[in-house]
């Protein structure tokens, strides 16, 4: 490596609007006021570290000072492009507010703004990180910010807005620039190394994206480091080395034993994990980022766009192991425990306490794969014994009749076969299996089957909706299968209308049960009082 080089970061810093990534309301915005000749004097850009403000300001800077004329795209060629480029254009004066808080530096550098420009077309001056000027500085900035020269443009930049006086902001164009999003991190990166000849696997690109945090100057200062440490190429395992991730199979194998609810499994693969050293804050991260991809792929039925970490074949496999409801509960258990984590014991305890915590936290009631959670009519009562509900309440025990319905065995509908039987053995997920929990099978013959939708869930009836339910039956049927709806007035009970029969039929023997339990017949008589009816719910 000669001494030439160039960073990447300095390399690839955008020349033009159009090379800006993610800030196209920021560029758009000042295109429009360079051809309408409407440039204000004054600009502030905020965000965080990274995301393209100087860059801005040094794009704007050219596009006011080049000799073409002032233009939206500068040509670059001439000689001030490029010595604004290069840091040596003798009318962009760049100060650093870190370093010049005093009120005499900055009257130093006000001195000079009467002054024509010596070359350029405007006197441009560039305050990066402006929010570090004492207030003796912003005062003595305050008269000329408001009405400087005619050949005078501030431009400032700064990652903390809220410091500056409102009285600079009021006097300001503010812009907010925006983190990037990591799929344009990840491409803009792919672009480079294409163009830099330099080979890479996309996961590795990918996990520089994300360790970025929405910067794209971080990006590119990990991706030289990672082609230093990676010999010249971008591979996966070297970048989780360099960031000190997990390898994404062991995310992928806590997944796979969290599904099949194996405590002591769990535990033993938990622990082998420590021979790695890892960051047990991040591991608990990446698990809760392939539990959301989970999720979307079960409630949508969609990949999550743009990912290059997790295959889609693997998201669809762990979405028909885990259940619904079992997903949203260790999602937010495993970013509960990140938070906790700083207060356990160390790190390894914390970590393996919120995986037993999953686990501990898991509903007893065997449930479907896949299914969304079935809701409840009430709370369960922690402190309530079986025989104390079998007796007062009579909704518990397994020769109640009442219990069928409350655990999901709702009455067969008519037509050719049981639809709530069916539709529990369906592969159908999200909105599209509360459309069919909604209808009621009038008949099926053939590939043709005739379902009664409730009129009150007309709006769940659409094209996409259908088709799901349409592939589900064909697929558990064995053979095409063609959906036609008719009245519901055509049809019996639908699975839905089923629950909320029961749950009222439920609530309605709770409350005569309760009313006529012995204490509360003593409670009554000895202290007159009254029951609520619509505060009685049935024991769970």
């Amino acid at each position: 490596m000669t001494d030439s080089y160039i960073a990447l970061a300095r390399k690839w810093r955008p020349k033009a609007f159009n090379e800006l990534v993610g800030q196209d309301h920021v560029s758009q915005a000042l295109v429009n006021a360079l051809r309408s000749g409407r440039v204000h004097h004054a600009f502030l850009f905020t965000g965080t570290r990274g995301v393209g403000k100087t860059s801005i300001a040094r794009i704007l800077a050219k596009c006011l000072n080049c000799e073409a004329g002032v233009t939206d795209t500068p040509c670059g060629q001439c000689a001030s492009c490029r010595e604004i480029e290069t840091g040596r254009f003798v009318d962009l004066i760049e100060v650093d507010a870190a370093s010049r808080t005093k009120v005499d530096d900055t009257r130093e550098i006000l001195d000079n703004v009467q002054f024509a420009p010596t070359r350029g077309r405007y006197k441009v001056y560039l305050i990066d990180e402006v929010h570090m000027l004492s207030t003796h500085s912003f005062n003595a900035l305050l008269k000329t910010l408001e009405e400087p020269p005619p050949h005078v443009k501030f431009l400032l930049a700064t990652t903390d807005p809220q410091k500056l006086p409102v009285t600079v902001l009021s006097r300001c164009l503010q812009f907010n620039l925006k983190r990037i999003p990591t799929a344009q991190i990840a491409a803009t990166l792919r672009t480079v190394l294409e163009k830099e000849g330099i080979a890479f696997e996309p996961t590795g690109v990918a996990l520089v994206a994300q360790a970025a945090d929405g910067s794209m100057r971080d990006a590119l200062s990990l991706l030289d480091q990672l082609i230093a440490f990676g010999g010249g190429s971008v591979a996966e395992a070297e970048a989780r080395a360099m960031l000190g991730t997990v390898v994404r199979d062991h995310v992928v194998q806590l997944a796979e034993r969290l599904a099949a609810g194996e405590s002591p499994e769990l535990l033993r693969f938990a622990r082998t994990l420590e021979q790695w050293a890892p960051d047990y804050a991040q591991l608990l991260d990446e698990l809760a980022a392939l539990l959301t991809r989970v999720a979307l792929k079960q409630v949508v039925g969609e990949a999550y766009e743009g990912d290059e970490l997790y295959a889609s074949e693997l998201i669809a496999r762990l979405a028909g192991e885990f259940a619904a409801e079992d997903v949203q509960l260790y999602y937010q258990t495993a970013i509960m425990g990140r938070r906790d984590l700083p207060l356990a014991p160390d790190p390894r305890t914390g970590f393996e306490m919120t995986l037993l915590r999953m686990i501990a936290f898991r509903p007893a009631e065997p449930r479907t794969p896949g299914a969304r959670p079935v809701a409840t009519s009430g709370p369960k009562r922690a402190d309530a014994r079986p025989e104390e509900s079998s007796e007062r309440y009579a909704t518990q025990t397994e020769s109640s009749p009442q219990r069928g319905k409350a655990a999901g065995a709702e009455p067969a509908d008519a037509g050719d076969g049981q639809w709530s039987e069916l539709l529990g053995q369906l592969d159908l997920q999200g909105a599209a299996r509360q459309l069919a929990s909604h209808c009621a099978l009038i008949a099926r013959e053939g590939g043709r089957v005739k379902l009664a939708l409730d009129p009150r869930s007309g709006s769940l009836r659409t094209a996409a909706l259908e088709e799901k339910l349409a592939q589900a039956l064909s697929r558990h049927f064995g053979e095409p299968v063609r959906l036609e709806f008719v009245a519901a007035s055509e049809s019996g009970e639908t699975p839905a209308q089923a629950r909320q029969r029961a749950s009222r039929e439920r609530a309605e023997a709770a409350r005569r049960a309760f009313e006529a339990d012995p204490g509360v017949e003593s409670f009554r008589e000895r202290f007159g009082a009254e029951v609520i009816p619509e505060t009685v719910r049935p024991v769970k």
